[in-house]
């Protein structure tokens, strides 16, 4: 079980950089420059660049759409406009990585709320380890995050490849508040008040 949870924590950082087979022998291409504002949340260069290029779905050797690139870092505003511009919320990366599980893994809740507002599906499963965004929320201790995906009907009983759900992730890991939270039987997390939704 250790082995499993070591893997998982490195398997994230590995896949952002290493998802190009064929690095280390070829050169790649620097990233389109709406993948790099997004990232940066630089909301005046998106806004030029969405104005000038209407390829708001431009991806980099992994993959990566701007959406995702904001979702990572949390720029919800960057988001935001990158959905108004239409923006695919589905999107996946070659690992099968969604903007929500991306998001989620980071805690960063509101932006995992304007995603699930545009139609973010909270229990789809990425490709390599199977997780979900509620697995990985839970995994990292994020409650608040955790707790809005349930509201948005996440399945807490989904498992990844290794048969862990988002319950056997928090216990293993340590995360008392969320073991309490996704039990079977615990009450559905009330909706968190505007003074409580700053953090994640």
């Amino acid at each position: 079980m250790y082995r499993i949870a070591l893997i998982a924590a490195f398997l994230l950082p590995l896949w952002l950089f290493a998802c190009n087979p064929d690095s280390a022998n070829t050169p790649e291409p620097p990233p389109p420059p709406l993948l790099e504002a997004a990232a940066a949340g630089d909301l005046a260069r998106v806004d030029t660049l969405l104005q000038t290029d209407p390829g708001v779905d431009v991806r980099d050797a992994c993959a990566w759409t701007p959406l995702m690139k904001a979702a990572l870092n949390g720029h919800v505003e960057t988001a935001r406009r990158l959905l108004a511009a239409g923006a695919t919320v589905e999107a996946t990366d070659k690992g099968g990585y969604t903007p929500l599980m991306l998001a989620a893994q980071r805690g960063h809740t509101e932006m995992v709320r304007l995603l699930l507002a545009h139609g973010a599906n909270p229990n789809r499963r990425e490709d390599t380890e199977g997780i979900t965004a509620l697995i990985a929320a839970a995994r990292e201790g994020h409650a608040r995050t955790v707790g809005v995906l349930i509201e948005a009907g996440a399945n807490p009983r989904l498992q990844d490849h290794h048969g862990l759900d988002a319950l056997a992730w928090a216990r293993q890991q340590g995360h008392t508040q969320l073991v309490e939270l996704l039990s079977p039987g615990a009450a559905t997390p009330a909706r968190p008040t505007a003074a409580s939704r700053k953090g994640g």
